[in-house]
């Protein structure tokens, strides 16, 4: 039995510990926000938090977690309430088909916990990893420089305001 801290929960699950935790996720806790885009860590489709750091679940074995904090989609925010990530994406239609979204907000959601002043620079370098099929980065630029306003900060020296 594996034993996981899951936004904010105790969470178990009876599996082996070389499961990769993108599967724990998805099939035992029933959290399906993180997808399975390409199994490799290439695509960003599975990208979930560990103590805040974005990590691509599809590699990660569930032994490996430990006592470290996940930190999903799923724990960031609801429909109900979408955290002020969520809201930024959702305003800024960032989203297409959404496979890619979740990812995007979890890459987006670490860069702003490190710091809510990022350039423009660290910004797309932080979101780089994750891909977007249906090319909507722009969009999702737009929403990361919402959100980093959103908190307080914003980007600096911005491609493009936010307005």
């Amino acid at each position: 039995m594996i034993e996981l801290n899951v936004n904010g929960a105790v969470a178990r699950a009876d599996v082996d510990p070389a499961t990769p935790l993108l599967y724990v996720l998805r099939d035992d806790l029933g959290l399906h926000a993180a997808k399975f885009g390409c199994g490799l860590g290439q695509c960003g489709a599975c990208t979930i938090l560990v103590d805040d750091r974005p990590v691509f679940s599809c590699l990660l074995p569930v032994g490996a977690i430990g006592d470290r904090a996940v930190t999903t989609v799923e724990g960031l925010g609801t429909a109900e309430a979408p955290g002020d990530v969520q809201r930024a994406f959702l305003h800024e239609q960032a989203g297409q088909c959404g496979y890619c979204i979740p990812g995007m907000i979890a890459r987006a959601e670490a860069l702003l916990r490190r710091t809510t002043t990022p350039t423009e620079e660290e910004m797309r370098s932080a979101m780089a990893p994750s891909l977007c099929r249906c090319g909507t980065h722009m969009r999702i630029l737009r929403a990361v420089r919402r959100a980093a306003v959103s908190r307080g900060g914003g980007v600096v020296n911005p491609a493009e305001p936010v307005t």
